[in-house]
């Protein structure tokens, strides 16, 4: 059975212990085969000078796990099992590993997605849009709100209701109807952690393999790669200086859902005007389509009131609503909701517990307590007058190194703008991006928002999203002057590229091959 030497460590405290890993290792390695006989406990006991109860103790443990068949009467034999380290096991061991993983199919969907990566650590000035600045949230008032709730008495720590705690339902229903024009009822009300998850319901809820959805193009990939991920297909529809084209919405009986932003188009940030907003409506209520409408930004809108939401206007109840804390808050607070129509409350509800049975409770009180008390809304108020001054900063800047080369778009509204540049192309962002990162400056493409970006890629001006909640005035300033810098060194290359004829020889070539794109792999596409 292979030998234990006696030594002072046998006698010490673990004993049992190691009698335990030696067997198990040696049953494990082959040493001891399936069927072999085991030395009784007496006679270990007694070779290494340990009590019988130890061993017995030890043999127990290894017939719990399976390794070892113990009876009445009988001496101890080693279980079949099958040997992790055999030769043959290892050979069968490597090979599994070059092999894939058994995924669902929902799963070898979500596998083969790209990568959604915006993190630019090493950047200086950083215009990733999403971000809000640290210094803008309400410590104060959240740490007197949350101890409050911490020291109130509860009759046990027990699990919350799905939907959410009917305090902040009813708060967010009266806060709704103030800011975004929506007349809903609490219970139509669904707490979610954050609007990727409200999403990400609608999508399993809402969506089969075999059905389609309309989605704007370019638009918000986290969404896309949601709906995409249930097998259903995309049907980009563009969108122009007012948002989605309404008029090339499709006829057909596959499109089961519409995801759009109308306040503020995600990225465009196109106004969805009226007409197309009923157009949308009559469109969704003739196919029996839902309308996803994500209001991502819908506060933040400068020089006059937030655009009432789109479902302020749905006579047909198709308009699902997705509402966050992120933007006003934080992103990091993970808390959004969904207000839904009322035929698809109960299946909403019953699928959210299944997923984490409810959102965090003491963070939706204290939240509720904010609203309650207006604290919530003057801060709205504040943060946005804050983002105003970012703003004009940002259109100060660009109005004084950016102007001459391109055009800024998508201001009027949300955190960010988007900077199309219709002397460079789509191809040249990985490199304008990678330069700018080098120089202290993390800028985001537009080409990965869209749905087929290879089909356009060499018509596309490029264009960059820039974000600007998370950064000072200074820092924007300081930001958009790098990024003026480095927009005139692109196209001084660009220059010198058509005088030696490189477009001619391969217009399919990357134009800047020869300009740090050694830095490209680390950019997240």
């Amino acid at each position: 059975m292979g030998q234990f030497s006696a030594n002072p460590d046998a006698f010490s405290r673990g004993a049992q212990r190691r009698i335990y890993a030696r067997l198990r290792a040696q049953i494990e390695d082959g040493t001891l085969a399936a069927g072999t006989r085991l030395m009784s406990t007496r006679a270990i006991a007694a070779e290494l000078g340990v009590s019988r109860t130890t061993v017995t103790a030890a043999y127990e443990q290894l017939a719990a796990e399976g390794f070892v068949l113990t009876s009445v009467g009988k001496a101890a034999t080693v279980a079949s099992i099958i040997s992790t380290q055999s030769g043959h096991a290892q050979g069968d061991s490597a090979q599994q590993k070059e092999l894939p993983p058994v995924l669902s199919l929902y799963g070898q969907r979500v596998a083969i997605m790209k990568p959604y990566n915006m993190a630019s650590p090493q950047a200086r000035v950083d215009f990733r849009y999403g971000s809000v600045a640290s210094r803008d949230f309400p410590a104060l008032g959240w740490q007197r709100a949350y101890r409050s709730e911490l020291v109130k008495r509860q009759p046990s720590l027990a699990y919350g209701h799905p939907e959410g705690e009917e305090r902040l339902r009813n708060a967010l229903q009266g806060y709704l109807r103030r800011a975004r024009g929506l007349a809903c009822d609490a219970d139509q009300i669904l707490i979610v952690h954050g609007s990727q998850q409200g999403l990400d319901l609608c999508a399993r809820l809402l969506l089969n393999p075999q059905d389609a959805f309309v989605f704007e193009e370019p638009g918000y990939r986290m969404a896309r790669y949601c709906f995409e991920a249930t097998g259903a297909t995309a049907l980009p529809i563009p969108v122009d200086a007012s948002g989605l084209d309404t008029s090339a919405l499709p006829e057909g009986d596959r499109v089961r859902l519409a995801f759009v932003t109308p306040s503020h188009q995600f990225p465009m940030g196109a106004v969805l005007p009226v007409a197309r907003r009923l157009e949308l409506l009559s469109w969704a209520s003739r196919h029996r389509a839902w309308i996803i409408e994500d209001d991502y930004g819908g506060e933040f809108r400068y020089g006059q009131r937030p655009i009432d939401a789109l479902q302020s206007m749905d006579a047909d109840a198709r308009v699902i609503y997705v509402g966050t804390f992120s933007k006003a808050l934080s992103p990091q607070l993970r808390l959004g909701y969904l207000v839904l129509p009322r035929e698809l409350v109960h299946v909403f509800r019953e699928a959210k517990r299944l997923t984490d049975r409810h959102s965090p409770r003491w963070e939706q009180n204290v939240l509720a307590s904010l609203i309650e008390s207006g604290t919530y809304e003057r801060h709205v108020r504040r943060l946005r007058r804050e983002n105003e001054l970012r703003r004009r900063a940002l259109l100060e800047a660009f109005e004084q190194h950016l102007a001459e080369y391109g055009q800024l778009a998508g201001m009027a509204a949300g955190l960010h703008g988007v900077l199309t540049l219709p002397t460079l192309r789509a191809q040249d962002e990985p490199t304008l991006q990678a330069i700018a990162l080098e120089r202290g400056v993390g800028v985001y493409p537009l080409s990965p928002l869209f749905a087929e970006p290879t089909s356009v890629e060499y018509e596309r001006p490029a264009g960059l999203i820039l974000g600007y909640a998370g950064l000072t005035t200074q820092q924007i300033h300081e930001g958009i002057g790098i990024l003026g810098s480095v927009i005139r060194e692109i196209k001084e290359l660009r220059t010198r590229a058509n005088l030696q004829g490189r477009d001619k020889a391969n217009k399919k070539a990357p134009l800047l091959a020869d300009c740090c794109l050694s830095r490209k792999a680390e950019i997240g596409q």
